[in-house]
């Protein structure tokens, strides 16, 4: 086929042309790409009416400000990063350690008090502290809106403590640990436990019917600790004192050694998980606690309690405010005994008396009386003012300062020897005796305050027992002129028991002070004995002051008129002396009723025991030291003696003379 002549494309028409014709000339061009609608036609924008198009801003910045903004957030962000993670890395451990683990003490094992023997007379038995996590007791743990009310409802009555007080102690979310009561027997743990069991039932079988399955009592826990106890309830329980809420001692040997006794706690850490305490992974962190050490006193039980039956009787007999026994080894110092009445029951101080649980023996300072003429006689032998055959004329009355003095009794003149003076108690003949100290009052006062003080009265015993009272003696220079007569007497100045039995015992002891002590030693958690310091001793006067003090002791006892004979002791030499004090009324600070006292020691010729008995206010009967203390004296001096198997001397008195007849 011949070749076709390609097909040429129509010129575009023109629109805006007439239809009819075509107009000559060359056809004009497509345009590339079609016209740009004005922005104010359809569809788009348009702007104020004779503004014309309106044109929209450049993104670019507001990118750029939402992307500042992002990097200071994810800055932030990596700072924070960095200072939980590297700078307060270990803080923020600690802190999420506290929140899992729990630190709980683990109360040491606290030490034994024993009596010289041996015998317990203070212990420590298995107790457990009820705890509880209060976390545990929120709606959401529980399951229960009111589960410290239900579970202080339920545990009030088994421990005994106000329902009130647990509620308070269980509405604290923030804390994990609260103690609800410590030191429980193992009745009460096992009455609280059964109860939990019941309760951790009922929650399985309401969960399992669909309920919210709420337990109260899951957050009550036990730790074991111990319990103070004293097998021999009031019995030496002045001595020991007490423990107090916290455990530590509150009162007498138990306040005065808590550091030795408590030991040193120990620390044991759960973990926890849920709610719930578990091991930790690598188990339960725990420093074991340390026991207490075991305290041997001096103290014999069975004369401590033939002490406290004796003084008890008494003060009830004579409707006493309360009285006191010491018994002491005359060689040693040691205490053997030391009684109070009224007494307390350390294992039930809710029922005790306040004013009652120190030990008065110690803590109470009263005017000794007569007891005390024995401070005064030995002044007067051992600075050779007189000796036991003295003759010393004693008037009905004497007038000294500002002052009469008089006996206890009225009397005819009597013509007695210094060891008269003594046998008879006679306040006149002492003034007379000890006005021989010097060549005026004032030095008279001087040489007897110091052998006062070498006696050990107006300074503490050396027991340390906290609460001793020193007693009060003042310097000479501020005695009064009716206190440079009453002094050598016993009044005008003041004293403790312990004191006043010391004083005996150094006059037994040929002389020689030894300190007072009521422990022997202690006993560590290594079960090796460690024995207390020896005790200070210091000569006071000689051996044969010592010995003449004795012989004339025995005259107020063992002569028919001397004021002692109820304290005598078949087969027995024994020394002592009587004392009958007015009594100053702590509460209304004058005198009011009297002090009763005997102090002395057995046997007189070979001293082992001194037994000092006091009673405060008696107001039934007789208020004569002699009349109700010389029993006291007779009941306990010959139980110690048997106690400790201290045979008779079988040696005769040596009778010195009383009395001597005018004239002759």
């Amino acid at each position: 086929m011949p070749p076709q002549e390609p097909r040429r494309r129509p010129a575009p028409r023109d629109r805006g042309a007439p239809s009819r014709g075509r107009v000559p000339g060359p056809s004009p061009r497509p345009s590339a790409r079609p016209a740009r609608r004005p922005s104010g036609g359809p569809g788009g924008p348009r702007g104020p009416r004779g503004t014309g198009p309106l044109r929209l801003g450049s993104p670019r910045p507001r990118l750029r400000l939402v992307g500042f903004g992002l990097t200071l957030v994810m800055l932030a962000f990596v700072v924070r990063l960095l200072q939980v993670q590297a700078v307060d890395a270990e803080a923020y451990a600690a802190k999420a350690d506290k929140s899992r683990y729990l630190s709980v003490k683990l109360a040491a094992e606290r030490g034994e008090i024993t009596d010289r023997t041996g015998i317990a007379l203070a212990s420590s038995v298995d107790a457990y502290d009820i705890t509880a996590d209060p976390k545990m007791f929120t709606p959401e743990e529980s399951k229960a809106p009111d589960a410290p009310e239900q579970a202080a409802a339920l545990l009030a009555p088994i421990l005994n403590v106000p329902a009130d007080d647990m509620v308070a102690k269980l509405k604290k979310p923030k804390s994990r640990y609260a103690v609800l009561a410590r030191r429980q027997t193992p009745q009460v743990w096992n009455q609280i436990k059964d109860l939990k069991g019941v309760f951790a039932e009922k929650a399985r079988e309401d969960k399992a019917n669909g309920g919210p399955g709420a337990n109260v009592l899951s957050g009550v826990f036990q730790e074991p600790s111990s319990k103070r106890v004293y097998p021999n309830g009031e019995l030496a329980a002045g001595i020991l004192g007490y423990v107090n809420a916290d455990g530590r001692g509150g009162g007498g040997i138990e306040s005065m050694l808590d550091k030795q006794l408590a030991g040193q706690d120990g620390e044991v850490t759960y973990a926890q998980s849920g709610g719930r305490r578990v091991p930790t992974a690598g188990g339960t962190r725990e420093t074991p606690a340390v026991p207490g050490s075991d305290i041997e006193l001096t103290i014999d039980r069975d004369i401590q309690w033939a002490a406290q039956q004796a003084i008890s009787e008494q003060v009830e007999k004579s409707k006493a405010d309360r009285g006191y026994v010491i018994v002491q080894d005359t060689r040693t110092g040691e205490v053997l005994a030391m009684a109070n009445s009224p007494g307390f029951d350390p294992n039930d101080l809710n029922r005790a008396d306040a004013s009652g649980l120190g030990n008065a023996a110690l803590q109470d300072a009263f005017e000794p009386g007569s007891t005390a003429k024995v401070v005064s006689m030995a002044a007067v032998l051992e600075e050779g003012a007189a000796t036991p055959d003295t003759h010393v004329v004693v008037p009905n009355r004497l007038h000294r300062g500002d002052r009469l003095f008089k006996d206890d009794v009225d009397h005819p003149t009597w013509y007695l020897t210094l060891n008269g003076v003594l046998a008879k108690s006679s306040n006149i003949g002492t003034i007379l005796a000890t006005g021989q100290l010097g060549k005026t009052q004032a030095q008279a006062n001087q040489v007897l305050h110091s052998y006062l003080k070498k006696f050990g009265l107006g300074s503490p015993t050396g027991l340390k027992y906290p609460g001793e009272t020193p007693g009060i003696l003042a310097p000479p220079s501020k005695w009064s002129t009716s206190q440079q007569y009453t002094i050598p007497f016993g009044q005008g100045m003041s004293i403790n028991a312990m004191q006043a039995a010391s004083v005996y015992s150094t006059i037994a002891n040929g002389g020689v002070r030894i300190e007072p002590t009521l422990v022997r030693g202690s006993k560590g958690p290594d079960g090796r004995f460690a024995a207390a310091p020896a005790p200070q001793k210091t000569r006071v006067v000689s051996e044969k002051t010592a010995t003449t003090l004795a012989a004339m002791l025995e005259s107020v006892v063992g002569n028919e008129e001397g004021t002692g004979t109820k304290a005598r002791i078949d087969g027995y030499r024994v020394a002592g002396k009587t004392g009958t004090a007015n009594r100053v009324d702590p509460e209304l600070g004058r005198y009011r009723g009297y002090t009763a006292s005997f102090a002395g020691f057995a046997p007189a010729d070979k001293p082992r025991v001194t037994v000092y008995c006091a009673i405060q206010n008696p107001t039934k009967g007789s208020y004569f030291g002699g009349q109700i203390c010389g029993p006291i004296y007779q009941k306990v001096m010959a139980f110690a003696l048997k106690t400790l198997q201290v045979p008779p001397t079988g040696a005769e008195p040596a009778g010195l003379p009383v009395t001597f007849k005018p004239g002759g």
